[in-house]
């Protein structure tokens, strides 16, 4: 040692608190994935867009509301309203996976979530769980607004309420299924990437591309090929699904008696998406 080298107190203290382990820094990733979804925490300019695609959904409720209290007239049930908001939530997913899962490549930061006791399932798991309840969220909160339209106006009382309660919770399980369709394709594109720009455009060219091929299908002059056109857009396999459980919601497709194919289909993308989603972070984990 040099006679000008000097040690000095920085006043360095080992941590000896608790350590809370692997399901605490899960729920971390997931409050902090689920407000980064809404642009929580962030700057004003990354609010803008989540918050007028919740402005959008949560205004048509409410005019739905609205007519039904007024004329009595359904002019969408809680399947339509999914439905219709779809282009809604495709955009929100190009804007929020990327936001989730495209940062953590491009800053280099997941050796460090890696080095803890954290494994690949466990951020992918957080990530999904943030992004499925960022998206079924924008769906359900306003079919409640539907559903309390109804609830408060009706004239005949908890019949009613139940008969409405009935059709809420179909509706809900069709949203969840819309949030586990898209984020496990929304999550596998963004991951590709560290780029955040390429991943929103190539999230929202999956579903450009497929459904003009459905338009195709649908006019050719086979029975079977026309009822089974929906299962080439990501899209219309969830309507196919929805209309298979639920005949009475009408989502307008045809698929005659291939409803069960429109579910297997569903479960497979979904859980292929996730399973390579998976593999995908396991891999890095492993450099």
């Amino acid at each position: 040692m040099s006679e000008a080298s000097v040690i000095h107190d920085i006043g360095y203290q080992r941590y000896t608190g608790p350590r809370l382990g692997r399901g605490a820094v899960f729920g971390a990733i997931f409050v902090h994935g689920l407000r980064a979804a809404y642009g929580l925490g962030r700057s004003a300019k990354a609010k803008i867009f989540p918050w007028l695609v919740v402005g959008i959904v949560t205004l048509v409720a409410v005019i739905l509301a609205a007519v039904r209290s007024q004329t009595g007239v359904v002019p969408l049930n809680y399947i339509q309203f999914a439905d219709a908001m779809s282009w809604l939530i495709i955009f929100f997913v190009a804007i929020v996976a990327p936001e989730l899962v495209s940062r953590d490549l491009r800053a280099g930061v997941l050796p460090l979530y890696f080095s803890r006791p954290l494994r690949a399932a466990d951020y992918i798991g957080a990530k999904v769980a943030a992004m499925v309840a960022a998206v079924w969220g924008l769906l359900a909160v306003p079919q409640l607004i539907m559903f309390l339209g109804a609830a408060f106006t009706t004239k005949k009382g908890m019949s009613d309420v139940w008969h409405e309660l009935g059709d809420l919770l179909p509706g809900w399980g069709y949203s969840l299924l819309w949030a586990l369709l898209f984020t496990g394709i929304g999550l596998l594109i963004a991951s590709l990437t560290g780029k955040r720009a390429f991943a929103a455009g190539g999230i929202v060219a999956v579903f450009l591309m497929t459904t003009p091929v459905v338009g195709v299908l649908s006019i050719l002059p086979s029975t079977d090929a026309q009822e089974m056109a929906g299962l080439a857009s990501p899209m219309t396999l969830v309507s196919g699904v929805g209309q298979w459980l639920v005949p009475s919601a009408n989502t307008g497709l045809m698929i005659g008696n291939f409803g069960p194919v429109y579910a297997i289909e569903a479960a497979t993308l979904i859980a292929a998406c996730l399973l390579l989603l998976l593999a995908r972070y396991r891999r890095v984990a492993a450099l």
